[in-house]
């Protein structure tokens, strides 16, 4: 079965721009991470956005779950920024049921050579067919339901709500 993968921004496809000393973004590095990552995986990959996911907005969000609900693929994996992540999967868990979705990003830049990117998109693959249908994040090898995840941004870490330390 064909995995559908929606391209929505955030640090995962960013760039360094050694003019300005600025994050940027050009194009989705997906083809070329699957390509380095040899995936044998059916997989249509399409960008709905490139944006950091602090400046994503509701119609961005629906723009996101209306692509969802449209996709013909049970399977869909979506690449997006960690600092809004468990808002969107908060909009897309509470419509989609029928379906897998696994959203997933990166701390680092894939052009860094040391991003995190590459792990977590080979394990969001992983986990979009092996998960029962309803919505995740993946990362850093873990999975968590979407009503239940939060960044924790003083560990540069994903956890479950109960994880956070006092």
């Amino acid at each position: 079965m064909k995995i559908r993968i929606f391209v929505t921004g955030g640090t995962f496809d960013k760039e360094y721009n050694e003019l300005n000393g600025e994050l940027s973004f050009k194009d989705t590095h997906l083809p070329e991470m699957l390509k380095l990552a040899k995936c044998k995986v059916d997989i249509d990959v399409r960008t709905l956005m490139l944006i950091d996911s602090l400046v994503m907005t509701d119609a961005d969000r629906e723009n996101i779950l209306e692509n969802c609900l449209r996709a013909k693929e049970e399977m869909i994996v979506i690449t997006h920024g960690t600092d809004t992540m468990p808002e969107t999967a908060w909009v897309l868990g509470k419509k989609i049921k029928d379906k897998t979705i696994v959203l997933t990003g990166a701390m680092i830049p894939y052009t860094f050579g040391s991003s995190d990117g590459l792990f977590n998109l080979g394990s969001a693959i992983a986990f979009v067919q092996t998960l029962p249908p309803g919505v995740y994040i993946s990362m850093n090898g873990k999975y968590f339901k979407w009503d239940n995840v939060q960044k924790n941004k003083e560990k540069g870490e994903f956890e479950e709500v109960g994880e956070r330390e006092a």
